[in-house]
């Protein structure tokens, strides 16, 4: 795709609303110094410097939508607690609709907190502490998660489902969302960026997006890390029927992404050619572009490249970050 084909493609991109329906995640980082150990265990002492806070899980998906221009619209749960009430507040700062946030009070907001410790060698994170409650919603709080997605697909040009098994979206919640959507706005476009154990749960998303360690796991085998492309295609192709799915992209780090298509089709999109510093957030990156770009009227290969970009523009910044139309189009030549 050369860069006018694409800056075409990105134009369309501020004129589209997209439904993000998964889980929300407060990510925290805790920044300092080590300079000794401490008296009362074997453990290093962090003088804290700094801390910060920024929007994880479906709500960076939802962010980066956001950063490309989009219209989005923010469907998940967050608990009664401080945490879930700052990260509406920072979610709507953001720029983002979160009308169909649920409150839940019977779970904690998901917050994943990394202290960062530095020395004069350089800084590394020390340990990370998961607040999180991973069982299925209960069965009023998801209907009322469900009923407040009924109530806004109908005006979204696309419905983007973002899983990492954290109990918001179980198999009956997804199919009865998409079911909805189907129903209410047939020409939809639904994408998902799941986990292998729910990834069967997509199967009439148009695209569903998993990295090389996550197809291994889903299909059983460790095919996908060969470097021998054909044994890589050839899983590819299985793992697709298998799951039933209608296309399947898997992300391959620095060889770039494939995607395969029904009748046993793929597509191999190359790496761009960047300096990595981070691959934090490349997934939600990648997942925002190919679905903003179907949105906007591209075929799968055009959209998986746009996404290939999106991630690509992400990489090349440090920590959760986000990339913009601009950026993804100078990845184009």
């Amino acid at each position: 795709m050369t860069r006018h084909e694409a800056q075409a493609i990105i134009a369309r991109f501020a004129a589209r609303r997209i439904l993000v329906v998964g889980d929300l995640m407060a990510d925290e980082h805790i920044w300092g110094h080590v300079h000794r150990v401490s008296p009362e265990a074997p453990v290093l002492v962090v003088d804290v410097e700094e801390e910060t806070f920024v929007p994880g899980g479906a709500a960076n998906a939802a962010n980066q939508l956001r950063a490309f221009g989009a219209n989005v619209v923010l469907a998940g749960v967050v608990g009664a607690d401080a945490a879930g009430q700052a990260l509406t507040e920072r979610l709507s700062e953001l720029g983002l609709d979160t009308d169909a946030v649920v409150v839940s009070p019977d779970r904690p907001t998901t917050r994943k907190t990394r202290v960062v410790a530095g020395t004069q060698q350089g800084a590394q994170q020390v340990v990370r502490v998961d607040r999180e409650k991973r069982s299925p919603l209960p069965p009023d709080i998801a209907a009322v998660l469900i009923e407040k997605v009924a109530v806004r697909i109908a005006d979204c040009d696309a419905l983007l489902f973002s899983d990492y098994t954290k109990g918001v979206l179980s198999e009956e919640t997804v199919r009865t969302i998409t079911e909805s959507a189907r129903a209410r706005k047939p020409n939809i476009v639904i994408t998902a960026n799941p986990k292998p154990a729910s990834v069967r749960f997509f199967r009439d998303a148009d695209i569903a997006q998993l990295n090389r360690s996550e197809a291994d796991e889903a299909l059983r085998a460790h095919l996908f890390e060969s470097p021998d492309d054909a044994v890589f295609h050839e899983a590819g192709v299985r793992l697709r029927e298998y799951l039933g799915l209608r296309n399947l992209l898997v992300t391959r780090s620095a060889q770039g992404l494939t995607v395969f298509t029904q009748n046993g089709a793929y597509t191999d999109i190359p790496p761009h050619r960047i300096e990595v510093f981070d691959g934090t957030g490349a997934g939600d990156s990648t997942i925002a572009g190919v679905t903003l770009a179907l949105a906007a009227g591209a075929t799968i290969v055009e959209a998986v490249e746009i996404g290939n970009a999106s991630g690509g523009a992400v990489v090349r910044k440090v920590g959760v970050a986000t990339a913009t139309r601009e950026e993804i189009a100078t990845l184009f030549v």
